[in-house]
């Protein structure tokens, strides 16, 4: 019988780096969000998201380009825009153009 011994977490992460497509993805779903906030400051968005204001901006900008799926959630929620097109943009540039 073997025995498998335990290996230490190092706590070094290492992710992949974006691929155009995906920064590209996340510039449109930040498109849509601006768009969704249109003239609702968007610090008051941010916390009844349960975000800080920076995060949202990234978020919008394009800069935070994969955001969380809970972070995703909340946004939908608050802005009261469909998750589905939230995902849309996120897939594909032609459902995004359609919805605006």
């Amino acid at each position: 019988m073997r025995v498998l011994k335990y290996q230490s977490y190092s706590g070094a992460v290492v992710r992949n780096p974006l691929t155009p497509e995906q920064i590209e993805a996340g510039r449109r779903l930040g498109r849509l969000l601006r768009e969704a906030r249109a003239d609702r400051d968007l610090g008051d968005v941010a916390h009844a998201a349960g975000m800080s204001p920076e995060t949202l901006r990234k978020i919008e900008t394009g800069r935070l380009p994969t955001p969380a799926f809970g972070t995703i959630a909340c946004l939908s929620e608050v802005l009261d825009l469909p998750i589905q097109d939230l995902a849309a943009a996120w897939r594909d540039g032609p459902r995004l153009e359609a919805a605006s």
